[in-house]
């Protein structure tokens, strides 16, 4: 099926294989759109009230330590971004350049479980909206709803997901500012602007949080940039999709402190919103039940991508096409709804515990991939070799890449604050999470260390530069 203003089809026919020239559509500008459309939403909201919520900073320092922590954070988010029209090939498959074809199969894993706990997560949350929304609705059905919902944008894909969140972009982000200015003019608190105040660990805590939330989309923000044509700059794909991530992930986190702090303390985050935007409450929640439908789509996308990479990296003869991806998301849609259905809340709220410590184990990856990509190979690849069973000139394994990358976790150990885990200098520091900060300054170097010191890894560097050029 194809669109009749576009020549590129409606429903998205390549998987995980290399996009080619021809197959290229898009603009620049929808990554704006993208990251800043499906960053209004429940969850950012939540997360960003922790700040005065659990920190018991104030709105001016709440406010300061959002913003550095998604502009730092972003900045990370957007480098994966600009892979995307430079490889053709999702985030995940281009691992294995990095750390061979079996080498990279541990992070696909961890990617793949963290887009299902997500996913699972979010039509908990979706079937709860719906519910608060209209009372007859059952949460059972709420959940089923919005997971059939976000099983159909996931399954026509790309350019669905694309078109989604240029609607949602004006709608959300009209409808965020409306609600900035209702909240601001109905204040029902006495101590809006002198709750809380500044301590260190707080502010750390909330730099941290913020900075996490952009990491998180790293194994997964190239997927929407690679149908862009390959000369579109690598400045242009970043900074549209670092503006678009980091404003819109902003707006929703000060958003969520805001409404805490306009009402008396003591309230749940959402019914704080539904309270602190009084009259068009219910308005905006429909508004969030419908972002949350729409970007769970790209969870649901990431973790069948990543399923796909896994059978294919031993079923190399297989060719996945748009029917495999469709009954692939099927099987995840539905395991997840009776998960969700029929598992007690405490599971699900163990299983999101679980995908916030395999962020963790994601961060070193980040710093190998960009190291690799923007220093030792400069862009420069042979994606053949890439889907080779025995990965071509990068190998099965590389032992370099996997020795900077068990290192990178160990050192993150002592700072980590996560709900399974609190490392003893967190412990020291109040609960503030530094984990991530470590691993990227101690992994990002120690890989160009081991990587330029191989020659082996420069003969192979030397082959993709080669095999790129021809």
């Amino acid at each position: 099926m194809t669109s009749a203003a576009n020549s590129a089809p409606l429903i998205e026919k390549h998987t995980i294989g290399y996009v080619p020239p021809q197959d290229r559509h898009g603009k620049v500008r929808d990554l704006f759109t993208l990251w800043f459309g499906g960053n209004i939403a429940p969850l950012p909201i939540v997360t960003g009230a922790l700040g005065v919520q659990l920190f018991h900073l104030n709105l001016v320092w709440g406010i300061v330590a959002i913003l550095v922590g998604h502009l730092v954070g972003g900045v990370l988010m957007a480098l994966h971004s600009a892979q995307g029209p430079q490889m053709g090939i999702p985030q995940m498959i281009q691992s294995r350049a990095q750390f061979g074809s079996l080498g990279a199969l541990l992070v696909v894993v961890i990617a793949g479980v963290m887009y299902i706990g997500f996913f699972a997560s979010n039509i908990v949350l979706a079937g709860k909206s719906l519910h608060g929304v209209a009372e007859s609705i059952p949460v059972p059905v709420g959940i089923v709803v919005g997971a059939l919902g976000s099983g159909i944008i996931g399954i026509i894909g790309y350019r669905f997901i694309h078109v989604l969140n240029r609607i949602g972009t004006w709608v959300l982000g009209i409808g965020i500012v409306v609600g900035f200015g209702y909240i601001f003019t109905h204040v029902q608190s006495d101590d809006f602007l002198t709750r809380g105040g500044f301590n260190l660990a707080g502010w750390l805590a909330t730099v941290s949080l913020a900075a996490l939330w952009q990491i998180a989309f790293a194994p997964y923000v190239s997927d929407y940039s690679r149908y862009l044509p390959a000369d579109v700059k690598v400045s242009s794909t970043f900074w549209t999709t670092y503006l678009g991530s980091a404003l819109g992930s902003s707006l929703s986190f000060v958003f969520g402190a805001v409404a805490v702090l306009a009402i008396p303390a003591g309230m749940d985050t959402m019914d704080a919103v539904k309270l602190a935007t009084g009259a068009i409450g219910p308005l905006m929640l429909v508004l969030f039940l419908l972002s949350v439908i729409s970007h769970n789509a790209l969870n649901l996308y990431g973790a069948v991508l990543s399923i796909i990479t896994l059978i294919q990296t031993f079923a190399y003869r297989w060719i996945p096409t748009a029917k495999s991806r469709a009954v692939l998301s099927l099987i995840v849609l539905a395991g997840c709804c009776v998960v969700a259905v029929f598992a007690s809340a405490d599971f699900i709220g163990h299983f999101v515990d679980m995908v916030l410590v395999l962020l963790v184990v994601l961060v070193p990856w980040t710093a190998i991939n960009l190291i690799d990509f923007y220093v030792i190979h400069k862009g420069d690849y042979d994606i053949a070799s890439i889907f080779k069973v025995d990965g071509g000139i990068y190998g099965r394994y590389n032992p370099q890449a996997l020795l900077a990358y068990a290192v990178g976790i160990i050192v993150q150990i002592p700072f980590m604050n996560t709900p399974l885990y609190v490392g003893p200098v967190s412990e020291h520091i109040n609960g503030a999470d530094l984990s991530w900060l470590v691993g990227l300054l101690i992994t990002s170097p120690l890989y160009w260390w081991l990587a330029s010191r191989d020659s082996a890894y420069r003969r192979r560097q030397t082959s993709a530069k080669l095999a790129a050029a021809a």
